[in-house]
């Protein structure tokens, strides 16, 4: 294959994943390199990064700067520079987004659940998760605990409804 041909098809592939992005982001998934669902749920990560994307400013987001975006994301996680993403640098660029998210998580716990205000959670502030929380409707035979059925069905009644739980299952973000 020549050098044309191969840009050719990376472009069209970098423009259908970009496509493709939007579309998935839109139904409320992520894509795993920087679009999609937020810790909210809701597609909170791409309302964050927009003003970073939107280039011009002008408040919109073109085809051209989800482009640059994505690029610029490859181009991140490729740390060899080969043109190619192997196993370890998706690995490190995954885990290197997770941190930020689960850092940014925690000082939204802290700064949402802190009653006290002095930067730390007790296990009173912490609070019940959802399975606590949600226990009575959970537990649909009313025995007092909840059967791996009865979990199976809460998560499928909550994906069936375009929920899903919240990061560590605390539901609060």
């Amino acid at each position: 294959m020549s050098a044309g041909f191969k840009s050719s098809v990376a472009a069209l592939a970098l423009l259908g994943a970009v496509v493709a992005t939007v579309a998935y982001a839109e139904k409320g998934h992520g894509d795993g390199m920087g679009m999609g669902m937020g810790m909210d749920g809701n597609g909170g990560m791409m309302l964050e990064m927009f003003d970073a994307i939107d280039t011009d400013s002008d408040g919109k987001l073109s085809l051209a700067e989800l482009a640059a975006h994505r690029l610029a994301e490859f181009t991140a996680a490729d740390t060899n520079s080969d043109g190619a993403l192997d196993a370890a640098e998706m690995e490190a660029h995954h885990a290197a987004k997770m941190a930020t998210m689960m850092a940014d998580h925690a000082a939204r716990m802290i700064e949402n659940k802190d009653n006290d205000g002095n930067g730390t959670l007790s296990a009173d502030e912490f609070g019940e998760g959802p399975g606590e929380e949600h226990f009575a409707r959970i537990d649909t035979d009313n025995d007092g605990m909840i059967s791996k059925e009865e979990a199976e069905a809460a998560m499928q009644h909550r994906k069936t409804r375009g929920h899903g739980w919240g990061m560590m299952g605390d539901g609060d973000n």
